[in-house]
């Protein structure tokens, strides 16, 4: 038996959710809230939970505060986001505080039972939905530009990092023990060697063509 708890403000959502898992034999809502307090509340009360299902907009503690507790202090947990929210920095977001699924509120609910089965035995689950879009981003996304043939000393490369990090010459000519005056020409020989217009446009170049990172 699955025992799962329900975050979702809208009674009616969270309502249907409910009597949807509620038919499968092998799942069981143990408890349910409006946010994130009301759910981590129901687990220092021991309210029996393997898995969360979790709205990410919800009032007082939201979805992804919520996914951060819950690994904090009930590491045994897992959760998995309902939302509509369908672009990718929240899905990202939510991966990142430790969701181990996103799914979108028009899943079906054979995709939904799934989705929480699958993360329950310790996979992880993004709706098809989402997966498709992403994948055609990847299919569709334009090759990166082949990078240049060109030859970087090691000094070079140790200059350009600190110029990208906001150094000046003489900071950068300090933490590499040498002289302002050979930065400066490091400098100019990186400007050079990428025919870059200014300092900005050599970062940039050396971002680009993952010279730096």
């Amino acid at each position: 038996m699955i025992n799962i708890l329900l975050a979702e403000d809208h009674n009616i959502v969270r309502n249907g959710i409910r009597s949807l898992l509620d038919k499968e034999p092998d799942l069981h809502v143990s408890g349910e809230g409006i946010n994130g307090h009301e759910i981590l509340q129901l687990l220092d009360e021991g309210s029996p939970a393997d898995v969360i299902l979790a709205d990410m907009n919800m009032p007082g503690m939201a979805g992804v505060e919520l996914i951060q507790n819950v690994k904090e202090q009930h590491p045994h947990v897992k959760v998995v986001v309902l939302s509509m929210l369908d672009h990718e920095k929240y899905v990202t977001q939510a991966f990142n505080a430790g969701a181990l699924g996103y799914l979108l509120k028009n899943v079906s609910a054979d995709e939904m039972i799934f989705a929480l089965k699958h993360v329950h035995i310790g996979g992880k689950y993004l709706c098809s939905e989402l997966s498709f879009r992403l994948l055609e981003k990847l299919i569709y996304a334009p090759e990166a530009p082949d990078q240049p043939d060109i030859d970087f000393s090691k000094r070079e490369i140790e200059v350009l990092t600190l110029i990208a990090e906001g150094h000046t010459n003489t900071e950068i000519a300090d933490k590499l023990f040498t002289s302002k005056r050979t930065v400066e020409g490091h400098r100019q020989s990186l400007i050079d060697k990428t025919q870059s217009r200014n300092t900005a446009t050599l970062i940039k170049y050396a971002i680009i063509n993952g010279i730096i990172s």
